[in-house]
């Protein structure tokens, strides 16, 4: 016979059998798998052992209540150079194993005590998934808890087929094997996420000035799910900082003061990256010279701010919201968030304080957008332009009603026939209360 390995021990009698358990979990430990045979010396010897009607039996139930998790071993008889030996095939992957209340690991031929550091991390390895909070299970969520309605758009997007609620949960690794749900699908795609979760919410406030003590202009707080809130993060920014048109034939195209892509790239990677165990709301800041977005939480597994920004080095948090963002095309490549970032707005400041990661696009001081200062007919820029031939079209209308034809803020026309004003093309005509805007007779 050939000598033992680390995987295939030999005993010699089955007066052995504790220092068979033993070796058992030992090499379950190293391999994950292995074979004990009784009835072999450990040079090689084959000498057989008496096998009774209840020998096969005694063994599995020593097995069984000396080692920890359960395993379901082969056990039988086998003939060997003539001989009758005993034969035990096992595996398992629940490492790690305790025989007897402690944990060994096969070392060549020999079965170790494990040392305490090595079984820490076996234990790390195998609650991996347990540390993830998106991975989590939601002890009080029902499978009546999640919205069809939602799951189904979601399948839409992705592009995959909706057969039912459970199998769609069961498809995105959203619900385990009990069919108890994860806090992901929670936050994603429950009827009422806030029920569960108070962290969900999103708190956008609007400063007048550069400082969170200056006069707040607006304070919005958002609930819903994760997708929901990403959507109004996005709005909320976009309603808040100037937005610039142009025409391309009878194509309207937005212009955004920090570009689009940029910040709700920003958006996605704080929902994603977010420490969901902390009790706090994602914030978005918009001052006079900044807009701030701020997720609670350090950066994950002691990655660096360097590591992120220099060695486009990227470690997932929260692993199965972002496989489900990246299956709708919200993460792109991973690990690319960052970089796809800097590339579209690259004086954009990264920073990492007090439990929180903060990315912050600059705005040009006053507010003032650069693209309404690049222009046509003599200065004034396209969309500009287009609000001076819907003052021609709609004479004598105020802010409000310039805003609802060009679906823009107020804030943007009152700009806008600042500028025109400045450049001689616009009267205002009538009292203050009745009165509208008219191009002047020479510019007509």
């Amino acid at each position: 016979m050939c000598a033992e390995t680390e995987i295939i021990e030999y005993k010699e009698s089955l007066t052995q059998l504790k220092k068979a358990v033993i070796s058992i979990s030992a090499i379950l430990n190293k391999h994950k798998s292995g074979k004990i045979i009784f009835g072999i010396k450990n040079n090689g010897v084959v000498v057989g052992v008496s096998v009774g009607k209840d020998t096969l039996r005694n063994i599995s139930k020593t097995i069984s209540d000396y080692i920890e998790p359960k395993i379901y071993p082969r056990i039988f008889e086998e003939i060997i150079n003539n001989k009758k030996c005993v034969s035990i095939e096992f595996s398992g992957l629940q490492v790690p194993y305790f025989a007897y209340g402690r944990s060994y690991i096969r070392i060549a031929d020999e079965d170790k005590v494990m040392a305490s550091k090595e079984l820490e991390k076996y234990i790390l390895l195998k609650n991996k998934d347990k540390l993830f909070w998106d991975k989590s299970i939601c002890k009080e969520a029902k499978l009546n808890d999640i919205s069809v309605e939602k799951l189904k758009k979601y399948t839409s997007l992705a592009n995959i087929s909706y057969i039912s609620k459970i199998n769609t949960l069961k498809n995105l690794d959203l619900i385990n094997n009990d069919n108890k749900l994860t806090n992901a699908s929670i936050i994603l795609f429950s009827k009422n996420p806030n029920k569960f979760f108070n962290l969900l919410n999103l708190r956008c406030i609007t400063f007048l000035e550069n400082t969170v003590d200056s006069k707040i202009i607006d304070m919005t707080d958002f609930n819903g799910d994760l997708l929901e809130l990403i959507k109004s993060a996005e709005n909320y920014i976009i309603q808040h900082t100037n937005v610039s048109m142009i025409l391309k034939g009878l194509v309207r195209k937005d212009i955004y003061e920090i570009n689009k892509d940029a910040f709700r790239e920003a958006i996605i990677n704080a929902f994603c990256h977010r420490d969901y165990s902390i009790p706090q709301e994602i914030n978005i800041y918009i001052f006079k010279d900044r807009v701030e977005i701020r997720n609670p939480g350090n950066l994950y597994d002691n990655i660096s701010l360097e590591d992120i920004l220099t060695k486009k080095i990227s470690k997932r948090r929260n692993p199965l919201i972002a496989d489900i963002l990246q299956r709708i095309h919200f993460v792109e490549k991973w690990g690319t968030g960052i970089s796809k970032i800097q590339k579209l707005e690259s004086k954009t400041k990264f920073d990492v304080f007090s439990s929180f990661f903060s990315v912050v696009f600059p705005r040009v001081v006053g507010g003032v957008y650069e693209p309404l200062n690049e222009g046509v007919n003599e200065g004034v820029n396209e969309g500009v332009n287009l609000l001076l031939q819907v003052i021609k079209d709609n004479p004598g209308l105020r802010t409000n009603k310039y805003s609802e034809i060009l679906k823009t803020s107020p804030k943007n026309i009152e700009r806008w026939i600042k500028k025109l004003k400045l450049q001689n093309f616009l009267e205002f005509k009538g009292s203050s209360k009745t009165g509208g805007y008219f191009i002047k007779k020479e510019r007509l």
